[in-house]
């Protein structure tokens, strides 16, 4: 990924979704650009309209936190933007070579500690897997087999949430709410984008996915980022039929670059049963489980 380039369309864009209105500037009869004037951000943030120009012309490197803090509040950023837009200034310093997590080629399995898989397998009522930066599946506790029975049976591999969200027909089946899993699962992507821009393996997923998804290439273009937190999904199980799940994503801090997602039910809710009935068939069907994975290999 350009980093400039990202820069200047992050800003852009950003810049693009606050109307004059928002911020107590009168809209005027001749606007012709969406959004704010450079100029009107500039004054907001309280520096020179050449200035504001260079950043928007992507040119991060150099510039204080401060000054940053006061554009993400002229833009009206979230935490999660503000963070994507310190990651972009800090990746022009170069400050982060020393600190990012080794790139994994595309196609290659992280070998990941036992300890981790000794955990995703202690959890025995709930879904829980690792993803990496890229949305590659890595690890998963039996029930977590089970409930991505479709992605790991898919055409598409190896196991990747991303392309199994845009490349295979059967995840509009899997997830009732497309468009929305969709969004997220784009701002994901963009925000480790943003997070480490030297990830070849992600720029090349990345590329894969705007060649082969519209989809994918629209979300793609509108420069949205969100964080892993918490949230609920809706699914349709193709044994279990429908779920809602609360998820909740943690960072492995020994591991820089995972995250660890468990899926759980509402106590006695018709989820929960829906859970019980799926770990069952897990246990007792050997198509359940397609964990005849190939051993992580470094």
């Amino acid at each position: 990924m350009d980093n400039r380039e990202e820069a200047r369309e992050f800003l852009t864009s950003r810049r693009a979704k606050i109307t004059p209105e928002q911020v107590g500037f009168p809209a005027g009869p001749r606007r012709r650009v969406p959004g704010l004037r450079r100029a009107e951000v500039a004054a907001l943030a309280d520096v020179s309209v050449e200035y504001y120009a260079k950043l928007e012309r992507g040119n991060l490197a150099g510039v204080s936190p401060p000054v940053l803090e006061a554009v993400a509040r002229a833009l009206q950023l979230d935490d999660a933007e503000r963070a994507y837009l310190g990651n972009l200034a800090r990746a022009q310093e170069g400050s982060d070579a020393l600190t990012r997590p080794r790139s994994h080629p595309s196609g290659t399995r992280r070998k990941l500690p036992d300890s981790l898989l000794w955990t995703l397998e202690a959890i025995t009522g709930a879904p829980a897997f690792v993803v990496d930066s890229r949305l590659d599946l890595l690890a998963a506790n039996r029930l977590a087999r089970a409930f991505w029975t479709d992605l790991y049976n898919s055409h598409i591999q190896p196991p990747n949430i991303a392309r199994y969200h845009f490349l295979d027909p059967a995840s509009h089946r899997f997830y009732p709410d497309w468009d929305t899993i969709a969004d997220r699962v784009v701002d994901v992507l963009r925000t480790e984008a943003g997070r480490d821009p030297h990830d070849r393996a992600l720029h090349d997923l990345v590329g894969e996915l705007s060649t082969r998804s519209d989809a994918f290439r629209t979300r793609w273009g509108a420069h949205n980022v969100t964080r892993h937190g918490t949230g609920s999904k809706c699914f349709h199980h193709p044994t279990v039929g429908d779920l809602t799940l609360s998820w909740v994503g943690s960072t492995v801090d020994t591991e820089p670059g995972l995250t660890l997602l468990v899926y759980a039910a509402e106590p006695a809710s018709p989820s929960e049963e829906g859970l019980r009935l799926l770990a069952s068939w897990a246990a007792a069907s050997p198509h359940a489980d397609p964990s005849a994975q190939t051993p992580p290999s470094d």
